[in-house]
């Protein structure tokens, strides 16, 4: 018979597991918490490895996240994933353009992907931006491209499509980047990661 446990409980226990489970490995204590949460999001304890993460890049969307930024995502589903509740009370709010209608139109006619220009058209935005990719390489392609054009300055670029074409070339794009990244390394990743590392991160400004 399975063990009947309050909803309140099933997370609390889940952590506890994956903390026995990692046994006496040692995580830089700025990153566990988003470790963690990638590997309860996933089940996959590869991400203890494949997570790469430039100097305080955690303590960096803090501060970006507690000052008002925003966030923006290449796909819906990191969209609704995204706990805009705390965002919201932060000041911020969570954009994706890639099912704006002038974005397909722009992207057909130039003959590109809707991640590209859906980039580009973040990049007009008004304030900081952390940027939560989990689909689109073409989208980080774009946000180097941007960044060495110097029309973007990301306060956080949270890189981790999956995938198997130009997956891994594009998050190599942005770990040889100066910007501040999370980076899963390899072609792991995915929408619900992206959406994970957001909300280990703003969860940790409401604790």
């Amino acid at each position: 018979m399975l063990e009947q446990i309050k909803p309140m409980d099933i997370e609390k226990r889940s952590f506890e597991i994956i903390t026995r489970l990692l046994g006496d490995r040692e995580l830089d204590p700025e990153n566990e918490l988003v470790i963690k949460r990638v590997i309860h999001t996933s089940a996959d304890f590869d991400y203890a490895d494949n997570l790469v993460f430039s100097p305080h890049a955690v303590s960096r969307g803090i501060a970006a996240l507690r000052e008002g930024c925003d966030i923006v995502t290449d796909t819906q589903m990191a969209k609704a994933g995204i706990n805009k509740t705390i965002l919201g009370q932060l000041g911020g709010e969570v954009h994706c353009f890639m099912a704006d209608a002038d974005v397909a139109a722009e992207a057909k006619e130039r003959g590109v992907t809707r991640a590209m220009v859906s980039m580009e058209r973040a990049a007009g935005l008004e304030k900081p931006c952390i940027f939560a990719i989990g689909n689109a390489p073409t989208a980080l392609v774009s946000l180097h491209r941007l960044m060495e054009e110097g029309k973007l300055r990301p306060a956080l670029i949270v890189a981790v499509p999956v995938g198997f074409v130009n997956v891994v070339e594009s998050k190599e794009l942005i770990l040889a980047s100066e910007a501040p990244h999370i980076v899963a390394r390899g072609r792991k990743g995915g929408s619900s990661v992206a959406a994970a590392i957001c909300n280990a991160i703003l969860y940790q400004i409401r604790r």
